[in-house]
């Protein structure tokens, strides 16, 4: 199962390092990685995803603790968050089959970025779920670059969680068209 962990640490160099031999010492991989300042100066915050059961992750927060600058780390998995990735991606497509990319750009509020009589550069930004779903409808064109950021997240203040509302609406409605 994939975890994401939200870490708060000093902003110092060294720490990224710290926690990426860590990782690499217990056999991890980091699947998702996204660092940035957070709410106070001096301190970053660092999104991961990483694979792995739940007594494992444990052990692995409890070792995080232990590192020199670590404020505070927390498993977000089950905690209703705001989750959000960025993806550029550049398509080869030809002008009959340009405009049925716009629209699909369009369903997903993807940006035309870049333009040209052979290509077309689109910003994405979303959940993990609408990247994947927009990518892998693109995948039927010659894609010719993907740069993603990793997932960056933030626990909702309303405890409100969005995927479970989004799931129960959908069954509701494929209930009520059956």
């Amino acid at each position: 199962m994939k975890h994401t962990l939200s870490v708060l640490v000093q902003d110092e160099s060294g720490v990224l390092s710290r926690i990426s031999g860590l990782f690499a010492r217990r056999g991890f991989n980091i699947d998702s990685l996204a660092v940035g300042p957070a709410e106070k100066p001096g301190i970053s915050r660092i999104t991961m995803s990483v694979a792995g059961d739940n007594r494992t992750i444990e052990q692995l927060i409890k070792q995080l603790h232990k590192l020199i600058n670590i404020l505070d780390v927390q498993n977000v998995t089950n905690i209703p968050c705001v989750e959000r990735e960025l993806m550029l991606v550049k398509i080869n497509v030809l002008r009959e089959n340009r405009s049925y990319v716009l629209e699909v750009a369009n369903i997903f509020r993807a940006k035309v970025v870049d333009i040209s009589h052979g290509s077309l550069t689109l910003e994405v930004t979303g959940d993990p779920g609408k990247i994947f779903a927009i990518q892998q409808l693109l995948g039927q064109y010659e894609i010719t670059q993907i740069a993603r950021t990793g997932k960056i997240t933030l626990v909702r203040d309303s405890n409100v969680n969005t995927e479970l509302l989004r799931k129960t609406l959908n069954y509701n409605k494929s209930y009520l068209y059956s």
